[in-house]
């Protein structure tokens, strides 16, 4: 599994968003400034975040994007899965995988599944205000 440009990118904009959490929208143009991202690739991306319910838009004056739930709220397993895709590490375990001929003997399946467990959990146990802090974030997780 490898998180894209598109994927850490999705996050830096949360967290953007959530540290300057309030009832106002915040127009495009300032989290392009403060996160030097092209202005086009991020529309994009927050097309996908607010499809997904994980922020509102706004156009026009006083338009702009903010979040739809308090920090603490959103994990970053949201967030990857939304712009990612499936974060599965095998195509075998995709949700729209086709069934495989080989399931009853592979071997190696068993690995996978625990491994895209063990990926998921720790993902979903990270919320945007736990990356807000980002004193000691995923130092607490034993494999």
């Amino acid at each position: 599994m490898r998180i894209s440009t598109k994927g850490r990118y999705a996050l830096r904009v949360m967290i953007d968003l959530a540290e300057h959490n309030s009832e106002n929208y915040i127009p495009l143009k300032d989290i392009v400034a403060r996160q030097e991202i092209s202005q086009k690739y991020l529309e994009s991306i927050m097309a996908d975040l607010s499809k997904a319910g994980l922020l509102d838009g706004q156009h026009g004056k006083g338009g702009g994007y903010k979040l739809n739930r308090l920090p603490d709220q959103i994990t970053v397993f949201e967030v990857l899965k939304t712009v990612e895709g499936d974060l599965a590490p095998v195509a075998c375990l995709e949700a729209t995988a086709k069934p495989c001929s080989r399931v009853a003997e592979c071997k190696t399946l068993p690995m996978w599944k625990k491994l895209y467990e063990i990926v998921s959990d720790y993902f979903k146990g990270i919320t945007l205000a736990d990356l807000m802090q980002n004193d000691s974030v995923g130092n607490n997780y034993v494999i």
